[in-house]
């Protein structure tokens, strides 16, 4: 749960160059037209969250499945067909994050720092 309004949030994730500061830090999201059918790129780049060596990157295709502003944003990995998704719903204490698979506790504790103006605990 982040205490800013979904809008806020929104831009955090539907602009490529701020989503890549949270999600992975390091790594790097291009994101060129931010709508379903869409292409877009994410460039994992190694730390000590990941297992890639030292000089290695790992660039994932990805095809954007769906954009609903201020709600839902999901997208395919192309070479594997897994599906990502994350959705945003107001709640009184401001705004609910939820990625349907697991494995993304580090990325939604750098998104509510991000938001807060703080430190990112997971660089």
């Amino acid at each position: 749960m982040n205490q800013k309004d979904l809008e806020t949030v929104w831009n955090a994730i539907a602009n490529d160059e701020v989503f890549s500061i949270w999600y992975a830090p390091g790594s790097k999201w291009n994101i060129p037209i931010f709508k379903a059918g869409e292409q877009a790129t994410f460039t994992l780049m190694p730390s000590s969250y990941n297992d890639l060596k030292k000089e290695e990157s790992m660039t994932m295709k990805f095809t954007i499945k769906e954009v609903v502003q201020n709600q839902k944003f999901s997208y395919y990995w192309d070479s594997n067909q897994i599906l990502f998704s994350i959705e945003l719903s107001s709640e009184p204490d401001g705004t609910r994050v939820e990625f349907n698979q697991e494995g993304f506790a580090y990325s939604l504790a750098n998104l509510n720092a991000y938001l807060e103006n703080q430190e990112l605990p997971y660089s």
